[in-house]
C-alpha cells in the first residue's frame, strides 16, 4: 500500500474510536414503571418502607416463598446487609425480619 493510504485507514480507524468512545459514555436511562404494590399491613411495616423499598419494590418480597418463616427472613435481611450493604441497622434488621416474617 502506499504511504498516503496507510494515513487514511489510520485517520479514519481513530475517527471511529473518538466517536464510539463518545456514544459509550452517555449514561444510560431506564424509565421505571411506577410502583402500585404496597407492604401488607402489621407491627414494623413502616420501619421495612423505609429500609426494604429503599432498593427494590414490594413485588420482591411478595414472590418470595409464602410463609417461610423467621429463620428465612433473618437469612434474607442479614444478606441484604452483609452482600448488599444496605444501610440497615441491628435494631432495624430485627424488626424487618420480624414484620417480614409475620406478614409474608
Amino acid at each position: 500500500m502506499k504511504r498516503f493510504d496507510l494515513r487514511f485507514i489510520f485517520a479514519v480507524a481513530m475517527a471511529l474510536t473518538a466517536w464510539q468512545g463518545s456514544v459509550a459514555s452517555e449514561p444510560l436511562r431506564y424509565k421505571l414503571p411506577e410502583e402500585t404494590a404496597k407492604l401488607r399491613d402489621g407491627t414494623g411495616v413502616q420501619v421495612a418502607q423505609n429500609t426494604c423499598v429503599t432498593c427494590h419494590s414490594v413485588d420482591y418480597i411478595a414472590i418470595q416463598p409464602p410463609k417461610s418463616g423467621s429463620a428465612f427472613w433473618q437469612a434474607e435481611v442479614a444478606k441484604m446487609r452483609n452482600v448488599y450493604k444496605a444501610a440497615i441497622s441491628d435494631s432495624d434488621a430485627k424488626i424487618v425480619a420480624e414484620y417480614l416474617a409475620q406478614a409474608y
